[in-house]
Formats: C-alpha cells, structure tokens, sequence
C-alpha cells in the first residue's frame, strides 16, 4: 500500500471521521441518562432557590420532597388538571408554543416554617434566544418572595447579568398586583427613579446598563406567565380547596 497515495490519505482521513464519529455517539449516548437527571435535579436546586432554600445538586431532591408540598398543572381557568404531572410532563420551551386553551401551567405550592409559597415558572424571549426563570409569591399571592432566572445565549456582562444575584434580589418585596387589584407584573426599567429598590410598590426594578432588550424581556416573560394564574392567584382559600 502506497501510503503517499492520494487515495491512502483520503482513505485514512475518512477511516479517522468514522472513528470520532462513533465514539462521540456512543459518548453522547451513554451520557444521555446523566445529563438528564442533572437537569432534573438543578431545576429542583432553581425552585428551592426562590424560596431561600439553598442546596447542592445531590441534595436537591430530598429538600425538594421535603419544602414543596403540592404540585400543580392547571388549566387556564385556574382549575387543576390531574392527568397532568406538573414536573415531569410540563416543558415550558415546548408548552409555551400552544394556545392558551391547551396549555398546562405548572404551580410549586411550597411549605417553609408554616409559611406557604407559590412558585410560578418563567418562559420568553431575551436579546439573543430564550431566557426562563421561577418566581415565588408570598401567602398573599402578591409580595414576590424570591426569584430566579437563567439564559440561553445572553451577551456576558450585559443580559447575562439577569443570572447575578444582585439583580434578582432586587424582585424580593416587589408586588405583582396594584392597589386597585390589576396585575402589572414588574418593570425592568432604565428610566426607574428608585435604583437601590427601596420602594416596593412601585412596580419596577432597576435595568441592567446596556441589556435592554433582555430586561424587556424579562418584564414581558412576567407579565404573559403570571397572565395564565390569574383565576388560581385571586381565588379564595375555599376555591383552591374545591379545585385540589
């Protein structure tokens, strides 16, 4: 064999493809299962994170089992869809695409120190690609207890910012519904006159410089998921027993 041939070279060249080829699939393959159940436990470690409750990876699982006590798909009239698992069944990237009749909405009900807590997923659209997040309300389904969001392909240091701690402290106190009982959700705003956040019904947080569109987006992605809860956030303690 004439291992200065043109054809050896071509040969050996598509030989060597074939070999990465196959040991990256079979690589992906066996990792599959791994990258699965580490999604699965971090958004756990996402939902504990809204309501003060911090943990590893490993951990994740048994303060979750313990801390969120209900698990909720509803249905855009507020009332439970049982048929539905609210973790498992529920892809966000995926629901959202469906018309608000069929989707599902998830709702973490979460029990801490007597104190109860909603925790509402977050799905939309950054600068770049899609953004997501949860947020948790307190008892009163208004005052936001915490929060968290994560991107997919933000700008780092401008609308990667969103996942800085600073900037989703700055959500903790805020309220959702005005004093007229309207939602507004909150404002990421360049122009808000109240940057240490201080004033917590004013419905805005302070932008991040130079990430408007991202911080616009956070404020629409808010605005449209809180949108669907509004029958189970405004119903009565009576109501949401007759719905569970």
């Amino acid at each position: 064999m004439n291992r200065d041939s043109n054809g050896y070279t071509f040969g050996f060249a598509a030989a060597m493809v074939l070999v990465v080829a196959s040991v990256l699939a079979f690589t992906a393959s066996s990792l599959k299962d791994l990258q699965a159940e580490n999604v699965r436990k971090e958004k756990m470690q996402n939902i504990l994170s809204t309501i003060g409750i911090e943990t590893d990876r490993e951990g994740a699982e048994k303060l979750f089992n313990d801390y969120i006590v209900e698990q909720l798909a509803l249905r855009n009239d507020g009332s439970v869809d049982e048929t539905v698992d609210a973790f498992s069944d529920i892809e966000l990237a995926r629901e959202v695409k469906k018309d608000a009749e069929t989707q599902r909405f998830p709702i973490y009900v979460a029990s801490v120190d007597e104190a109860t807590y909603y925790i509402i997923p977050l799905y939309g659209a950054g600068l770049w690609n899609a953004i997501w997040g949860y947020i948790a309300l307190d008892e009163d389904r208004n005052t936001i207890k915490g929060a968290v969001f994560d991107h997919q392909g933000e700008t780092a240091g401008l609308g990667a910012e969103i996942t800085q701690q600073w900037f989703m402290d700055r959500f903790v106190g805020e309220k959702i519904f005005d004093m007229s009982g309207d939602l507004v959700g909150i404002r990421v705003s360049k122009t808000n006159n109240d940057p240490n956040d201080i004033d917590k019904d004013d419905h805005e947080v302070d932008a991040i410089s130079g990430a408007t569109i991202t911080g616009d987006g956070v404020s629409d992605m808010i605005i449209e998921r809180l949108q669907h809860y509004l029958s189970y956030l405004k119903a009565t303690p009576a109501d949401l027993a007759y719905n569970n």
